[in-house]
């Protein structure tokens, strides 16, 4: 269950406001003890109250002792720096307060000027307006500009980068595709068969009959139910009747 915020205030009732000392006391001591313990600096606590004839001390008269007078060594501007009484965090408390009076003022300003906008796009008159009002509603006029041109302007940034990440990507695909093709690839069988082709043609011309393409040996391998391209795979030549296994691509 959570706890309630505290309003920060004088106690009027006297037995409630003894019970709040003796409890924000204890909390008090024990925090500034874990402060010393856990980040390993010197502190001391002293707390007057009508309520006891003697002051609490933390941690004992001696230590508190020996920190007054570490603390009275040091120069007037450092012992005054951070310190303050009653008087000076009043005066604090209220510079804060107005500092945030004066940022809720204008944030109040700002939205009515811009449903002021609003009203007069749909049709509202700004005769009943003063010179203030008119100077705050340009103001918020110009505001809303500012923004407009700054989002067009980070649209047309980014449509800019897309085009040209696409007019990138379409030039390299058009040079893939002007790219001359790769070379055909190196069969040894349709060498074979070519070198062999162009020999029977050289042996044809220069006998000058078929019996001479007979004495030769590639002629005879040729011939062959089955021929061994250098491989494990034993592939046919031919059918019964005579078609070639090759596609007319390789073999015109």
């Amino acid at each position: 269950m959570t706890r309630k915020k505290v309003k920060l205030c004088y106690i009027v009732n006297d037995s409630a406001r003894k019970a709040t000392f003796k409890k924000r006391k204890k909390g008090l001591l024990k925090k500034v003890s874990e402060l010393s313990t856990l980040c390993g600096i010197d502190a001391c606590a002293i707390v007057y109250s009508p309520y006891d004839n003697q002051p609490d001390v933390w941690p004992s008269h001696h230590g508190v002792q020996r920190i007054v007078s570490q603390f009275k060594r040091m120069p007037e501007m450092e012992q005054s720096k951070k310190m303050v009484n009653q008087d000076s965090f009043l005066r604090q408390r209220i510079m804060k307060s107005n500092d945030q009076l004066k940022k809720q003022m204008k944030e109040n300003r700002e939205k009515e000027m811009t449903e002021l906008m609003f009203q007069t796009l749909v049709g509202r008159s700004l005769h009943s307006l003063n010179i203030m009002d008119l100077n705050d509603l340009g103001w918020t006029i110009d505001q809303y500009l500012k923004d407009i041109h700054k989002f067009q302007s980070d649209t047309n940034n980014r449509m800019s980068l897309v085009a040209g990440s696409s007019s990138s990507s379409s030039s390299a695909a058009a040079a893939a595709l002007l790219a001359p093709p790769p070379p055909p690839l190196d069969h040894g069988v349709m060498r074979n068969v070519g070198e062999n082709s162009q020999a029977a043609a050289a042996a044809g011309s220069s006998s000058g009959g078929f019996e001479q393409m007979e004495k030769q040996p590639w002629f005879m391998d040729l011939m062959s139910p089955q021929v061994n391209f250098g491989g494990d795979i034993m592939l046919p030549f031919g059918d019964t009747c005579h078609t070639p296994l090759w596609s007319n691509k390789f073999l015109p």
